[in-house]
């Protein structure tokens, strides 16, 4: 089941990338897209891929959760690594006394 939901957020993460970078580019933004005065119905390629991004984007969010939920089954609690060292008092140094 992680495997699936691992493959499928990294597709969805591909395709997202690529539905922002298609988008118009708007200010010197980063959109490679093709400018929408070539298309016949501009106003609703821009509509559609809003959309398009938007559905994405969420099923990535929801991909990623479920990702991190089913993965977090198989994390066993620790305790800290502070808890596991103990102190050595044979190994200390000793403080030399005040030689006059």
């Amino acid at each position: 089941m992680e495997n699936i939901l691992l493959v499928l957020n990294i597709v969805l993460a591909i395709i997202l990338v690529l539905l922002v970078l298609m988008q118009k580019s708007e200010g010197g933004a980063l959109g490679i897209g093709v400018s929408q005065d070539n298309f016949m119905f501009s106003r609703s390629a821009g509509n559609f891929m809003t959309k398009a991004t938007a559905v994405v984007a969420a099923l990535f969010i929801f991909c990623s959760l479920g990702l991190t939920i089913v993965s977090r089954g198989e994390l066993t609690p620790t305790s800290s690594v502070l808890d596991k060292v103990e102190e050595k008092t044979d190994d200390t140094p000793e403080i030399p006394e005040n030689n006059n």
